[in-house]
């Protein structure tokens, strides 16, 4: 069956179209129709790449695992809630991981889910298809492109070397082997590079969450940092830095729902309370306190706290009590209780107060997941130029992110003493000697990004001599065998070809 007669289910493929943005075409069309016929209007085509978006969304956290696997398997979390609630995610927490463990399922089969309706749109608009308007073809076409490398990347980070599929497959193409890690970083790039030359800059208000020229280029030079690209990870990022994104003023409103599409956003996965079917943000409920009718999951850890810098006078990062909930602190407007958590701590970036998201929908948030903010791509420009030998961009990029934290002192009346940054507070980094300097942007990127499903992966980029010390108190923890997830008995059942 060639992608021409391939068979598209609107009633799965556009279900669901307003999870991917804010307030993406809604239209409720059912049935069965081949390609060939579907993609007949720019309408259609529009529709099509809604739901490429759909796989991003959280709206179902115990199918999409990225919090378990990103941070409950790293040194910054834990699976919290009770135990054997849960089970498979308490074996990533515990490193007994199989091949049929529930999340390293959900993930697999969620990625792959995404790449094949990227690859129906790139198919289904051809340049020979004259029903597209050129112009809407480029952008659609470059936001499934976009799409495919987003879930390349999240795929190959996760298990290491896996088939790649670049176009509507029949059956007996599915089965196919493994490719090397390398082929498919060379796909995201082509992808990423794609897009980056077929998007614009900006979307009306109206189109918020599509992916960008901005998003391409970031994760392009995400992608370059995972390979060691210094040079090229280093130019990208700068490129990205040239397209009018700034920090914003007080860290926190990156993950308020008031200001959650804003300057610093490169590219975020959009939820909306209140439509039917559900659109929101179900990490609301999982990561929320039992006693606000949230499951009680994800629990940061004392080695994430401890990571946050003090001043000689113990005034802390403001990014820590930003980012979690712990004693003495207010838990959005109410005192925070230690008989929520075993840890002593809760993660806050993905809840929202009662006052806006009351316990009754609790699983039915409307904050963003922000899967790449402008301070990560200078912290990447950061990393990639101090690893290229060029300090002095290093610590340009770096001291802009230190400068935002500790200035939030200036423009968040709600931090003790506002209005003057505490003396000594994250001050301005000078060192040029690149091991110390090596030391202080992984420190800075673990405060920056903290419980945003990003440091398991950073953990293991570093190396095994970094990943060994970090997991220290994880007795089951092999570098060897836990770089990479293993990839799903469902897909090693059918995929005969795959060469495991």
């Amino acid at each position: 069956m060639r992608a021409s007669s391939f068979a598209v289910s609107l009633l799965a493929l556009l279900a669901f179209t307003t999870a991917g943005c804010e307030k993406f075409l809604d239209q409720p069309v059912l049935g069965q129709y081949e390609a060939g016929q579907f993609f007949n209007s720019d309408a259609n085509a529009i529709l099509a790449v809604n739901a490429a978006y759909v796989p991003l969304s959280f709206r179902d956290a115990a199918t999409n695992a990225l919090w378990v696997l990103g941070d409950v398997a790293s040194d910054d979390a834990i699976k919290g809630s009770n135990p054997g609630d849960q089970a498979d995610f308490e074996n990533i927490d515990n490193f007994n991981i199989t091949p049929i463990n529930a999340a390293v399922e959900a993930q697999w089969k969620r990625c792959y889910d995404g790449v094949l309706k990227c690859n129906v749109v790139i198919d289904g608009l051809p340049e020979s298809n004259a029903n597209i308007s050129a112009e809407v073809r480029k952008q659609v076409v470059g936001q499934a492109k976009f799409l495919r490398a987003y879930y390349y990347f999240q795929l190959t980070t996760l298990y290491g070397a896996i088939p790649l599929r670049v176009k509507v497959e029949t059956p007996e193409e599915l089965q196919s082997p493994a490719r090397p890690q390398a082929a498919i970083y060379a796909q995201i790039e082509a992808d990423c590079q794609a897009a980056a030359e077929a998007l614009p800059t900006t979307w009306p208000t109206l189109d918020f969450g599509r992916a960008t020229k901005g998003a391409a280029l970031a994760l392009l030079a995400k992608t370059y940092l995972y390979e060691k690209k210094w040079p090229q990870a280093a130019q990208t990022a700068q490129a990205v830095g040239m397209l009018g994104y700034s920090l914003l003023p007080v860290f926190v409103n990156n993950f308020r729902a008031a200001t959650k599409n804003n300057k610093e956003t490169i590219f975020s996965v959009q939820h909306v309370s209140g439509l039917s079917p559900a659109q929101g943000n179900n990490l609301n409920q999982w990561l929320a306190p039992r006693q606000q009718n949230g499951y009680g999951f994800f629990y940061p850890t004392q080695s994430l706290v401890d990571n946050f810098e003090r001043t000689a006078a113990n005034v802390v990062d403001p990014r820590l009590d930003y980012s979690v909930g712990r004693e003495g602190q207010s838990f959005f407007g109410v005192p925070f209780d230690t008989t929520w958590t075993t840890t002593g701590f809760l993660s806050k970036k993905h809840l929202q107060p009662l006052a806006e998201i009351p316990s009754t929908i609790k699983g039915d948030g409307n904050l963003n997941y922000q899967a790449i903010r402008f301070a990560e791509v200078l912290l990447i420009e950061a990393e990639a130029s101090n690893e290229a030998g060029n300090s002095a961009a290093a610590l340009l990029a770096l001291n802009q992110v230190r400068k935002r934290a500790r200035e939030s002192y200036l423009f968040d009346l709600t931090l003790p003493g506002s209005g003057t940054v505490p003396a000594g507070l994250l001050p301005d980094i000078t060192t040029t000697n690149q091991g110390q300097l090596r030391d202080l942007i992984r420190r800075e990127r673990r405060a920056e990004l903290a419980l945003e499903f990003h440091r398991f992966f950073d953990v293991i980029r570093y190396g095994e001599a970094y990943a060994r010390q970090a997991l220290a108190n994880q007795p089951n923890f092999n570098y060897a065998r836990h770089r990479f997830y293993p990839i799903p008995q469902s897909e090693r059942d059918t995929n005969k070809k795959l060469g495991l």
